[in-house]
């Protein structure tokens, strides 16, 4: 148990007065000063000191549960197929996979011949690629369509600039250095000769899309979309899944335009689809000499509509929009358009033929998750599906249209054992404050009592219209089996019941999301699935912003909170203009510079703005020193006002990753030691 009288005395963070004017309000910000003015380069002396002296306190007051986290991570690493590997995916000449050798934190990626059952030609070893280095991430891999190249990025510090390199695949050597600060995905010309490319500026934005000749000096190469009518835009490159076009969109998170460029012709002026129009959102895809259009433009759930490329704006709709049907996106195949919608929180799939006849492909349980898999090719007999619930493990599923059935290609192994008969699942439906009905997905071994007396484990997440399926995680065995009960909570802000669902918990309505979360663990205390202070709750980045804001409204209900990269100095980022996301954030947010109800509707639950003098649950708080998303400050500057303010003795720690961003360690081990930690103070906790 984490007893913070046993331990040295906590790192104090000097106070130094600091405030500013906006809005005829005063804000006082006393640790102003741990936001290093040279960042990215973090050089401070006092601030490095000072998150040295937190990483060593957490040390020190994780040392009595480190052999609990070294259990915890024993059983995360037994239930890994060390040797996994990918099912292999047809690409026209070639077939594809991704494998890990017994032992290694990255993958290995190979090909060989389709139909040849050779043991594989080596891409690219991650593992080799990483080694000596404290941090690394694949990006893009993109392979040239007559396959003699490939064009790959990596990033080596967490900060998100990856290097793209290009690598000529018959000697394995890396023949090109393209860019060092590019970020997203890599496209390939028709003709395999150029590749399309985003690079981000000094504030992290991707700003442009460039082409790269081979063999061309990488600084003379030529624009195709550079986006300066908005700073909140971020511009990427994808494909048409008929391979006809380069696709160059750009958007924020409400509004979107999109240009394509002929593969075969990148530098040819693009085609503008339709103009940008506020809060309108498209995304284009081809196929048969047609554009197929996935839009919000008269319907909040989207509709599908097409077009021609000779008149590409004049959009007839296909699929109308439905309050009952969430249209999330589309892919045209070469028989069919396939696609992903929502039907009461659940996914389905559709595939329609070019006919206009339709059906959905039928799954074997009532709560799940799916989605559309890896389909490289445009004219493909069946479709790679991805399944999965609470019980049941990752699937590969093969869909056959033509008779409507799945084959199943691959189940995520758990080499340690894992029976599905010993765990239940529901979906709870539990009223929010203003009477909604809020989805709750629950797991629990058929044994857990429902008397309120076992510990729960709540996550959430609840922005960006980001929803969180009801997945299987092999993590969360380690709780069931140690008599917890999961939970996720499906709040607004996420997409879960449709894009209402999102903009019911953004901007103006952004409250609903932090009610929906406690008043969700208060139904699930109704549901004898817990009691107040017997329930650890986690969540992550925009999720730790949700943490943050519960913690302070609701810390009765907590027996332990894990916040990581949590972006909780939402007043403050959202006034610096400098910081990477900023200006493309203010659609979610609301811009507190300009608008004085959103600043004080943001400062209302801003998590670091709201700390106040009471008693607070058992917390832990991570960051990344290169984190892009969130500062380091925003944890830093939070942890530092919770010591100085409440009013407890409970444990309170902060772990700053000096060599990592926003998804903590890379390695696929290492990153298991983090998630054991997390799960070892909260049992401490509720011990």
């Amino acid at each position: 148990m984490i007893d913070p009288a046993k331990l040295p005395a906590p790192p104090l963070a000097t106070r130094k007065p600091h405030s500013y004017e906006r809005h005829g309000q005063s804000v006082s910000d006393d640790y102003f000063w741990l936001k290093d003015p040279g960042y990215p380069n973090v050089a401070d002396e006092a601030v490095l000191s000072y998150l040295r002296q937190e990483n060593a306190y957490f040390d020190a007051a994780m040392a009595p549960v480190r052999p609990l986290v070294d259990t915890l991570f024993a059983e995360m690493k037994g239930r890994i197929k060390e040797d996994d590997a990918s099912v292999p995916r047809k690409d026209g000449d070639w077939d594809y996979w991704w494998a890990f050798e017994k032992g290694a934190q990255y993958r290995r990626w190979l090909r060989r011949p389709t139909g040849s059952g050779e043991p594989g030609q080596v891409i690219l070893d991650e593992a080799a690629e990483a080694e000596g280095k404290e941090y690394f991430r694949l990006g893009a891999l993109a392979v040239s369509p007559d396959g003699r190249l490939a064009a790959w990025s990596s990033d080596t510090s967490g900060a998100e600039r990856f290097t793209l390199t290009i690598r000529d695949l018959a000697t394995g050597a890396d023949i090109e250095t393209v860019s060092n600060v590019v970020n997203g995905a890599v496209v390939w010309s028709a003709g395999c000769d150029a590749v399309a490319y985003t690079e981000v500026n000094d504030n992290w934005r991707t700003f442009r899309a460039r082409l790269h000749r081979l063999g061309s000096d990488p600084e003379s190469d030529p624009t195709l979309y550079e986006e300066k009518e908005d700073i909140g835009f971020n511009v990427h490159v994808g494909r048409t899944q008929d391979r006809q076009w380069i696709v160059l969109g750009t958007n924020d998170h409400e509004t979107s335009e999109v240009r394509l460029v002929p593969a075969a012709d990148p530098t040819a002026e693009p085609l503008l689809i339709a103009p940008r129009k506020a809060k309108r959102q498209y995304a284009v895809d081809s196929a048969h000499g047609k554009l197929w259009v996935h839009t919000n433009d008269d319907h909040i759930n989207f509709r599908i509509a097409v077009a021609s490329p000779d008149a590409p704006g004049d959009w007839k709709t296909v699929i109308a929009g439905s309050d009952q049907v969430y249209i999330r996106g589309l892919t045209s195949f070469a028989q069919h358009l396939v696609i992903e919608e929502r039907v009461d929180g659940l996914d389905q799939i559709r595939l329609r033929t070019y006919a206009g006849d339709e059906h959905r492909v039928a799954f074997p349980e009532a709560s799940y998750t799916a989605s559309l898999g890896t389909n490289p090719e445009y004219d493909s007999p069946g479709y790679r599906i991805g399944y999965g619930s609470m019980v049941t493990p990752d699937t590969v599923f093969e869909y056959d249209p033509a008779a409507g059935s799945l084959a199943t290609l691959k189940v995520r192994e758990v080499p340690s054992g894992y029976d599905a008969s010993l765990y239940a699942t529901e979906r709870l439906m539990v009223p929010a404050r203003d009477g909604v009905q809020i989805p709750v997905s629950v797991v629990y071994r058929k044994d857990f009592a429902k008397d309120g007396t076992g510990p729960l484990y709540l996550y959430a997440y609840g922005a960006y219209g980001i929803a969180i399926p009801p997945s299987f995680s092999t993590d969360r065995l380690s709780l069931l089996d140690r008599g917890w009960a999961c939970a996720i909570a499906h709040i607004r802000g996420g997409d879960d019941l449709g894009y209402g669902w999102y903009l019911d918990g953004k901007a103006e309505k952004r409250w609903n999301t932090f009610h929906d979360f406690s008043d969700a663990a208060k139904g699930l205390i109704d549901a004898g699935l817990a009691s107040a202070g017997r329930i650890a709750i986690q969540g992550g980045s925009a999720g730790g912003e949700l943490m943050g804001v519960v913690a302070n409204t609701d810390p009765d209900l907590w027996g332990a909170v894990v916040a990581d990269v949590p972006f909780v100095d939402v007043l403050n980022t959202m006034q610096d203009e400098s910081l990477p996301l900023t200006p493309g954030e203010w659609p979610e947010w609301g811009n507190p510079i300009t608008d004085a109800q959103a600043f004080d509707l943001i400062r209302s639950y801003s998590p670091y703005d709201q700390v106040s003098a009471q008693v607070y649950p058992p917390m832990l708080i991570t960051g990344g020193l290169n984190d892009p998303r969130v500062t380091y400050w925003e944890p830093a500057k939070w942890a530092a006002k919770l010591r100085a303010t409440k009013t407890d003795a409970n444990p309170l720690l902060l772990k700053i990753n000096m060599g990592a961003g926003h998804g903590g360690k890379s390695g696929r081990f290492d990153s298991i030691t983090e998630r054991a930690e997390g799960f070892a103070f909260m049992i401490e906790a509720l011990a």
